[in-house]
């Protein structure tokens, strides 16, 4: 999720480097075939029975969402290589944030807030006595993120009503039995335009076609090179300024997963996990972080989509945790 949620980047860094953008920005698109969102009004954060194991990085036990969060305990080791046993966790939570995000994506119907969306996957969540991850994490008030048309990624759900022709992305992270599982799609509501239809299509061929190459001894660098020569090959954009991350016992951590071309440094292994979640654009890559300190939209308006999942690496390739 947070790839979308604060990445293991600084977050002061993140922000500035994000920030920057604004002065090199195209003017923002008119004449437009679908809205353009802003924040509504939010409602409170949710209860969490005393019951449910939480993450180390929960302060306040029964409204997590409104504290600013703790910090998260990150292994001592960079190279995280899970056991027999903790993969099998893994598998766990992935299956459960795969169910919930396919329930979210039922659910979905012109009219319902995001918040309805939020309500549901929150109760469905501790219904599997799992912890819906980003509530709390540094703060964030929600279980989810919803992010509509324009938003890119870390949407706040709120009483925002979905129209005919939106496209939403919705990310779902679980803590289940102590490890977490997280992935994200993008929907469309009602009668949504061809682009959009392209949009959504090319996003999750970027992600499906940057897992393929996954196995051990790849370089991480390979994953960027691939969603980004299939993004602009198709005529979108990567947005470069989130990325995917290591997950396990914590939320984010070792190795940062960049989706744009890059020489960064690393090799896979088998035993890591970590998650794979590019934001595709079919306009400028440029963002800016809203005043909520989380929801990120386009400068110039456009639309973006965002497919996530988590990812095991085999001794002889990879597994898709999340999948169906």
């Amino acid at each position: 999720m947070f790839n979308s949620f604060l990445l293991t980047l600084s977050r002061n860094f993140q922000l500035s480097c994000i920030r920057r953008t604004k002065w090199f920005n195209k003017d923002p698109v008119n004449n437009l075939s679908y809205r353009i969102v802003k924040p509504g009004k939010m409602s409170e954060s949710r209860h969490v029975p005393n019951y449910i194991t939480k993450p180390d990085y929960v302060i306040d036990n029964e409204y997590p969402g409104r504290s600013k969060g703790g910090v998260e305990v990150l292994p001592k080791a960079p190279n995280d290589i899970k056991t027999p046993e903790q993969i099998v966790l893994m598998r766990q939570a992935g299956q459960l944030a795969k169910d919930l995000l396919e329930k979210a994506k039922t659910s979905l119907k012109v009219g319902m807030t995001t918040d309805d969306i939020d309500a549901m996957v929150h109760t469905e969540c501790l219904e599997r006595n799992a912890y819906p991850s980003p509530l709390g994490y540094r703060g964030f008030p929600k279980s989810i993120c919803t992010s509509v048309n324009n938003v890119a990624c870390h949407g706040i759900p709120d009483d925002s009503r979905l129209e005919d022709g939106d496209i939403i992305s919705i990310d779902v992270t679980v803590f289940l039995n102590g490890y977490h599982g997280d992935t994200c799609g993008t929907f469309a509501v009602g009668d949504v335009d061809q682009k959009a239809l392209d949009l959504l299509r090319v996003s999750e061929l970027c992600r499906d076609s940057a897992i393929n190459i996954c196995g051990p001894g790849v370089a991480f660098n390979k994953i960027g090179h691939t969603i980004r020569d299939m993004a602009v090959s198709c005529g979108f954009e990567v947005v470069p300024h989130f990325c995917g991350h290591g997950i396990g016992h914590y939320f984010h951590g070792y190795p940062d997963i960049l989706h744009y071309d890059n020489d960064g440094p690393g090799e896979m292994k088998a035993g890591m996990t970590f998650t794979i979640e590019p934001i595709i654009t079919e306009g400028s890559y440029d963002i800016e972080i809203l005043k909520d300190d989380w929801t990120a939209v386009t400068l110039d308006n456009s639309r973006t989509a965002q497919f996530e999942h988590t990812v095991l690496i085999t001794e002889n390739g990879v597994e898709v945790l999340t999948a169906s």
